[in-house]
């Protein structure tokens, strides 16, 4: 049974609330209010109120000041003026300064109120849809811009390293130092690279359908072990993996291969290169129609004040850190999509644990 439209009636005769609850009740969930205080109330005690109907002749505040405050404080419910007068200047304020959906005059008639709330019922749902897209649309367009500016700011820096490199090696004849100048540009090349590539995990997370497949999470960790082997041996980091599959899991396995890398990608990036012991464990236990992965490291570390800011677009705990912003917020997309979820716990200077649940399709 669908949820009954919630209306608020404002009089300041009490039998004319009696009269409108008892006629409309049975349809719909009717609030009452006998003062502008009482209405101001019930309706932040009820967000979800669609219609007010308000009679314009109230003590204290008019029906078209009371509109006109809540048309900032509360803009989503429509608002419809009750009058038994036909003041021209009331209406064309009720117009202008309350933004009012439409008049009904007094003493009223239960058609014209039932029809007046259906189509109120109609405004407010379009509202509150373009209410929804202009807020998405507003924080699209915010990230849009910070995309651009660090798109831009962190390519520059890759290219003006290959560029310096070149300009040096044209002014020296020594084939040590050229050899010099091109791992300088190797290094700028290779992370221009990853942050290309990083843009490219970016954009497939807003886009496509799942793919489901049945998940070998055995594959998939021995195919990521081969990137991370030699950072392992080179940087001394010890690379633990357990793995216990005894169902099938069905998910898409490109988001899902994404999620693991780049955790993984973190955990080698960020070890603390004084440690004595440095390692990164992945553990990973599918049961009970789930996949819980935790991969965990003894890395730097993250700020506690970073841990809620960690999975937005471009965030860096340390404006001084190599990576590119993208990694985490490709996580959290990738994670919306699986329908999963994430944790994080971090001690700083001795390491951090990432825990992902993500359900089997």
């Amino acid at each position: 049974m669908p949820e009954k439209i919630k209306v608020l009636y404002i009089d300041d005769e009490p039998e004319n609330l009696v009269g409108f609850k008892a006629s409309l009740r049975l349809d719909y969930q009717i609030f009452t209010a006998v003062n502008i205080p009482d209405a101001i109330s019930c309706l932040d005690n009820n967000p979800d109120i669609r219609v007010i109907f308000c009679d314009q002749r109230m003590p204290g505040k008019t029906g078209v000041d009371f509109f006109e405050e809540i048309r900032v404080t509360h803009p989503l419910p429509v608002r419809i003026m009750l009058t038994a007068y036909t003041d021209v200047e009331s209406i064309i304020d009720a117009i202008n300064k309350g933004n009012i959906f439409r008049f009904v005059k007094k003493p009223w008639i239960e058609a014209d109120i039932i029809w007046a709330i259906e189509e109120a019922n109609k405004f407010y749902m379009a509202n509150s849809m373009l209410f929804v897209k202009n807020e998405e649309l507003q924080k699209a367009y915010n990230e849009l811009n910070k995309f651009a500016y660090s798109v831009s700011h962190d390519i520059r820096g890759p290219l003006t390293g290959i560029l310096g490199a070149i300009n040096l090696a044209r002014e020296i004849d020594d084939t040590s130092e050229i050899k010099e100048m091109l791992f300088l540009m190797e290094k700028s090349v290779k992370k221009l690279n990853t942050y290309v590539l990083s843009m490219h995990d970016y954009y497939s997370m807003q886009r496509g359908e799942l793919k489901i497949t049945e998940i070998d999470f055995n594959t998939i960790i021995d195919e990521l072990k081969a990137i991370y082997i030699v950072n392992s041996k080179i940087n001394n980091v010890l690379f633990k993996v357990d793995i216990r599959q005894d169902e099938v899991f069905l998910c898409d396995e490109a988001p899902l291969r994404l999620i693991i890398n780049n955790l993984l990608s973190n955990a080698f990036k960020y070890q603390d290169t004084n440690a004595e012991i440095k390692s990164v464990e992945v553990k990973i236990v599918v049961a009970d129609g789930k996949a819980v992965i935790h991969v965990s490291d003894t890395g730097i570390g993250i700020l506690e004040s970073h841990l809620g800011e960690i999975f937005n677009l471009f965030f860096r705990s340390n404006s001084a850190e190599v990576g590119s912003g993208f990694g985490l917020y490709n996580v959290k997309s990738a994670l919306l999509k699986l329908n999963g979820q994430i944790e994080v716990s971090s001690v700083l200077h001795q390491g951090t644990t990432f825990k992902v649940t993500i359900p089997s399709i």
